[in-house]
């Protein structure tokens, strides 16, 4: 007699081998009771911080505004019937092809499935059964064909504005995203098999974890994309040798202890976001851009960035350029007796910076001799995917959220980042995690990820409005404790890096930004994102690097590319051939604090262990 389990394998959908019966019942059940039971403990965690009012729902994307801007789309579809049931018919032209090559597949015909082009490379429909199962081929076409078809309906509708049609296909994604059936356990057959497989247990594991990660969220999904316990800040990452020299309430100024006999005589301030913490550019000695540059000879000071609470909302732009990169600037000149710095800022923190040098001028302050600029935004016009967040009714919404507590929290901020990548950095973890049930291995970077920052409310509006939603900097139109800002008296060297893949600052933006810099600038750009295309030691030998000439108006960005030349490997020693001149001589290396300030505390300091 065969087994339950052998009658099962043949008791797949369309004759494929498989198993897709439950082989102990009553061990099923026992496991859907615990499922069910953390379910509850997870529903418990969402309600119980409403209840009290610790949690009101303001996320990233609000309800009404998905549907007033969806409406927008259905608005031009619906006002025409003879629109309407085009766009219908060609949906349905398109369900019975796909319905018509299932029929002759089920009939024994010897046809291929017939894989949509983008299906091939989806991670998602990776399994092998996804394609030689009818039924699992045809569920995973009909889903690709709608997608692209609603996509469709975003672009071809005709009498809306850019921006709404940009959020309009924003939301699309996230809509698509999210209805994928390899998101279900019924409609993904490696989770139906592991389901299967072991009676549930993958679905206990996963609502387990899924009731801590709301619990540890208080009331919002905190999603892992790591397994975090096995990482600590100071013990293993951020592990350059350093003083914590300076503090004041927005940042703690790190010196590193040198790492040759003489070093560089113009020391290196290093401005990171403050969106993240600085240690992406000191995440383990083999990554570390910060340990490397030491390595070469600077004497590097890095801003450490507080983690705002209440007390802090009101610090705006100002207050971050005067107790941050003034207070900086004093403190290498307090430390090393140099009052000529070269700096580098990255992301907003460049933002920042590229702000803060005509500032300083317009107050006479002319410390900062060279700037290098990583993947940042000077000009908006052609700014990330962020800017589906910024419109007028978006920015009152996210004002009075923040009016409460005087910051944003950082989780928002997180959940934001991670819905413009959802398909690599939100459904692969909740498949991973609450259906197959498996803990996310280690990965410093994801932990750096998820350590997020809270934004204080004045800073966090100042930014969105004058940046992503009016374009005031590069317009001349920005102002700071009263000072107009004017870009177009910088005239220092400027190394602006962008990269080619990046969501965040297109490199298309940061090559706009480059003519609003000054007459003497280098622009670099490097393969790969946002994070990895900076964090890119030589010795790991991974993608490249283009340059060409400088930036103008009448170059675009394609031409310049084109025009290019590539260089294999990572653009950090090009970047040292270029400040190296700059430096000037070698002197001899500098303990952190010198003679006139006493160190803190060893780095990376207080201010960086700050939770969310």
């Amino acid at each position: 007699m065969s087994s339950t389990a052998d009658r099962a394998d043949k008791a797949a959908p369309g004759g494929a081998p498989g198993s897709y019966v439950v082989s102990d019942p009553e061990a099923f059940t026992r496991n859907m009771a615990h499922v069910i039971e953390f379910m509850g403990k997870a529903a418990s965690a969402w309600v119980e911080p409403r209840e009290r009012g610790e949690v009101v729902d303001n996320g990233p994307v609000s309800i009404p505004e998905l549907f007033a801007t969806m409406s927008k789309v259905a608005d031009f579809w619906l006002s025409d019937p003879r629109r309407a049931a085009e766009a219908q018919s060609n949906l349905m032209a398109s369900y019975l092809g796909v319905w018509n090559d299932t029929v002759k597949r089920l009939s024994g015909e010897e046809a291929p499935a017939a894989t949509p082009p983008a299906a091939v490379a989806d991670k998602r429909f990776a399994h092998e059964e996804w394609t030689a199962n009818p039924f699992y081929d045809a569920l995973k076409r009909f889903y690709l064909t709608t997608s692209d078809w609603a996509d469709e309906l975003v672009q071809e509708a005709e009498g809306i504005d850019e921006h709404t049609r940009s959020k309009a296909a924003f939301y699309m994604r996230q809509i698509s995203h999210a209805l994928s059936p390899s998101n279900f356990v019924l409609t993904n057959p490696e989770l139906m098999r592991d389901t299967v497989k072991s009676n549930g247990e993958n679905l206990v594991r996963g609502m387990r974890m899924f009731a801590e990660d709301m619990a540890a969220g208080r009331g919002s999904l905190r999603l892992r994309q790591a397994d975090y316990s096995t990482f600590e800040v100071g013990r293993d990452m951020a592990l350059t040798p350093g003083k914590v020299v300076a503090q004041s309430e927005v940042c703690q100024v790190i010196q590193y202890e040198p790492a040759t006999p003489t070093v560089l005589k113009r020391p290196l301030m290093i401005v990171p976001p403050w969106i993240n913490k600085f240690y992406i550019l000191d995440l383990s000695p083999q990554k570390s851009f910060i340990k490397w540059a030491v390595e070469q000879g600077h004497t590097v000071f890095v801003l450490s960035w507080v983690n705002p609470d209440e007390q802090h909302a009101a610090k705006d732009w100002r207050d971050y350029i005067h107790d941050g990169i003034v207070f900086g600037l004093d403190t290498v000149e307090k430390a090393t007796g140099e009052r000529e710095v070269n700096t580098i800022g990255y992301c907003v923190g460049g933002t920042l910076l590229g702000a803060a040098l005509a500032y300083l001028k317009t107050i006479g302050d002319g410390r900062i001799r060279s700037a290098t600029f990583l993947t940042t935004q000077i000009d908006f016009t052609h700014a990330g995917d962020l800017k589906v967040f910024v419109d007028e009714d978006q920015l009152a919404t996210l004002d009075n959220a923040m009016r409460t507590k005087g910051y944003l929290d950082g989780s928002r901020m997180a959940a934001a980042f991670n819905m413009l990548r959802a398909g690599d950095l939100i459904w692969p973890y909740f498949v991973n995690n609450y259906l197959k049930g498996k803990e996310p291995m280690p990965f410093d970077l994801l932990y750096w990820n998820a350590d997020s920052t809270r934004m204080p409310r004045a800073n966090h509006m100042f930014y969105l409005r004058n940046c992503y939603l009016e374009n005031r900097l590069s317009r001349g139109e920005m102002e700071i404790g009263g000072q107009r800002v004017d870009l177009s008296g910088i005239d220092i060297p400027i190394y602006n890096l962008a990269t080619r893949e990046d969501h965040i600052a297109p490199a298309l933006s940061v090559y706009t930004g480059s003519r609003f810099l000054g007459p003497n600038v280098t622009f670099v750009v490097t393969g790969s994102g946002h994070i990895a295309g900076v964090v890119n030691p030589p010795d790991r030998n991974k993608y490249q690097y283009w340059t060409g000439p400088r930036p103008s108006d009448d170059m675009p960005y394609e031409e310049w590319l084109l025009r290019a030349e590539e260089t294999k490997g990572s653009w950090w020693p090009h970047w040292q051939a270029w400040v190296e001149p700059q430096s000037g001589r070698r002197v001899k290396a500098r303990k952190p604090g010198g003679r006139r300030l006493t160190p803190i505390e060893d780095a990376p300091g207080s201010y960086v262990r700050m939770k969310s």
